[in-house]
């Protein structure tokens, strides 16, 4: 549990991402490497534009990442692969979201909020136990959303492409 895994879940994360997308369809509006225009207003302390959004590279994306979404559900404390598993959903799903999933993964109160009670649980069962609980509520969250008929399949395929790297690291 430490730092290393960081470089291999975030080359994970941005290749799931891809590029720039601007869908009317998806409520995060103008996106590039996953970072919502939002995102970057909010990094950055000021608006950001559709432009500065198309001309970020993942070197600038990386730093963002590592401190809305890394360090905010605490993935140097998760094992191996478990990180990966929960980066990737904070990326795709939010901060929140994420962190409650992998709470309900290990069967603590879903707070939202990462914190010894919740590291030591989820660090009390076994990787595989806790990829295939993750995956399922991560996937029923999904299914939630009224967006589930024009994106579910797209989520459906990362979130099991996730846990199949996450296990993979895991075993590795």
């Amino acid at each position: 549990m430490s730092s290393a895994n960081w470089p291999n879940c975030l080359a994970f994360t941005l290749q799931e991402e891809g590029g720039y997308v601007d869908n009317p369809r998806d409520p995060g509006g103008v996106t590039n490497l996953g970072v919502t225009i939002a995102t970057l207003s909010h990094y950055e302390g000021h608006p950001a534009t559709p432009e500065d959004v198309a001309n970020l590279t993942p070197e600038q994306v990386a730093p963002i990442y590592h401190s809305l979404y890394w360090n905010v559900v605490q993935c140097d404390g998760l094992k191996t692969g478990v990180d990966l598993l929960v980066f990737d959903a904070c990326v795709n799903s939010g901060p929140g979201r994420a962190a409650k999933t992998l709470q309900q993964a290990a069967g603590v109160t879903a707070d939202g909020i990462i914190g010894p009670a919740t590291l030591a649980a989820v660090n009390a069962l076994s990787a595989p136990v806790l990829v295939a609980n993750f995956t399922s509520a991560h996937e029923a969250f999904y299914r939630s959303l009224s967006t589930y008929d024009t994106f579910g399949r797209g989520w459906d395929n990362r979130a099991q492409a996730a846990a199949a790297k996450a296990l993979e690291m895991a075993n590795g």
